[in-house]
């Protein structure tokens, strides 16, 4: 039976947010956008029933949230300079971003080809399951097709018992989803803050802060 807990309650609601994820088990957390589902993203079980809950393909894999840069770093083989100056200035924060994964990893995201989008959220309750925890494979907390829910309860009417723990921390702050951006890596002007940026989604940041660490591709 899942678990509603509240964030204000402290260390314990993160540590058993924490151990579910452990345990391959799925978990509803606040964002600074909206709330999101996540997992173990090292687990292939667990991504699958992340996947299954929310009735998304493999084709559409789910970004991992990191608690800083250096978690990051960790998971890709290259963050390209104009990348690394987009995340210092717009992390924690509404912004996504796309690098190539590393493979001796040995994950399974789904149809990612070969790339990780990464993400630290603006959220401190996120931020400390995310220390907790580690990295997770995180979604909107909602069936696919349907509005992505604003608080736990709300995520609670979509996905039931299909999560294990519901972290409540009140009305989400935005509803806007993340700007999802990718720099090339090993291209001329990967490396240098000047070069092309692709803007692959656009949302709460905008097009114009973007432009400031590079040119916008296209």
């Amino acid at each position: 039976m899942s678990e509603m807990l509240n964030v204000a309650d402290g260390a314990a609601a993160i540590e058993a947010a924490a151990r579910a994820v452990a345990e391959g088990q799925l978990v509803v957390l606040p964002t600074d956008t909206v709330y999101g589902v996540g997992s173990d993203p090292f687990s292939a079980a667990a991504v699958t029933r992340l996947l299954t809950a929310k009735g998304r393909g493999r084709d559409k894999p789910s970004p991992v949230l990191v608690a800083s840069l250096d978690d990051a770093e960790r998971l890709a083989t290259e963050i390209p300079t104009a990348a690394r100056a987009l995340a210092r200035e717009f992390w924690p924060g509404a912004l996504t971003i796309v690098v190539p994964a590393r493979p001796e990893i040995g994950w399974d995201l789904g149809e990612t080809n070969g790339t990780v989008a990464l993400r630290m959220p603006d959220n401190e309750a996120a931020l400390e399951l995310l220390r907790t925890a580690g990295p997770m494979a995180v979604t909107s907390a909602n069936l696919t097709g349907q509005p992505p829910a604003q608080t736990a309860a709300q995520a609670r009417e979509q996905l039931g018992e299909k999560v294990a723990v519901y972290l409540e921390a009140g009305p989400a702050r935005g509803g806007v989803p993340s700007t999802i951006v990718r720099v090339a890596c090993g291209s001329a002007g990967a490396g240098d803050p000047a070069g092309a940026i692709e803007i692959l989604r656009h949302g709460a940041i905008s097009d114009a802060d973007i432009a400031r660490f590079g040119r916008i591709a296209g």
